[in-house]
């Protein structure tokens, strides 16, 4: 009775690998997917209710002009310019974070969360200001020295320091899971065909291109 060959066993550790990680991949798409949905969200969000919350009164109060006295108020571009701009920022930053990859992306997440940030800090310290009612109280007396009386502040400074957070929150996301979001410039290469500047495919029913297939050995009339 001859001897038993023994048949290798094919080995099952690179598949593992793989199917592994095309698991993981699998569960984390989920999570990419959600993540990129709340970035956008908070970060378009946020940065439109700053600009708007920046056009309310945040302040108002009275100047004494004689005998009597003249309302005042002050929206928040009056107070701060600081929050609508970053919002601009932010929102620059929110479209600019699909369009670059690796190393930039962390950078302009970063930015992103930046913006936020400053806008809701900008927000805050604008809060208790005086300095833009007291301008205007000067400019409607004419006294160099006079200064708003009855000073109120609305909560509209409080609403845009909230939707500079939510900003920050967008970048924030953007620079924890960022890598995984699909890059903008990737799509455009495998929809876009030629790369932008470059030569236009060739027309394979040229006659130029029929002579280049039948000199490479190619039925150029076999149905494609």
């Amino acid at each position: 009775m001859g001897g038993v060959t023994a048949v290798p066993v094919p080995h099952s550790s690179g598949r593992a690998e793989r199917t592994a990680g095309a698991a993981a991949a699998a569960a984390a798409a989920p999570g990419g997917r959600r993540s990129l949905a709340a970035a956008l969200f908070l970060g378009a969000v946020g940065a439109a209710v700053v600009l708007l919350a920046s056009g309310q009164t945040w302040a108002e109060g009275t100047a004494a002009v004689g005998a009597g006295s003249v309302p005042l108020e002050a929206d928040g571009r009056d107070v701060t310019g600081l929050p609508a701009a970053l919002a601009v920022v932010g929102l620059a930053a929110l479209v600019a974070v699909f369009a670059v990859r690796r190393a930039g992306r962390v950078i302009v997440s970063a930015l992103l969360a930046l913006s936020g940030a400053g806008a809701a800090a900008a927000a805050f310290l604008g809060a208790s200001d005086s300095a833009a009612l007291d301008e205007k109280t000067r400019q409607t007396t004419g006294d160099t020295a006079a200064v708003i009386d009855g000073l109120t502040h609305t909560a509209w400074p409080y609403v845009t320091a909230v939707a500079g957070l939510l900003i920050l929150a967008a970048g924030l996301l953007a620079l924890r899971y960022g890598s995984s979001w699909p890059a903008m410039s990737a799509r455009y290469e495998r929809e876009g065909g030629a790369p932008r500047g470059g030569r236009p495919a060739a027309d394979p029913d040229r006659p130029e291109e029929l002579w280049k297939a039948l000199d490479r050995g190619e039925d150029p009339t076999r149905e494609r």
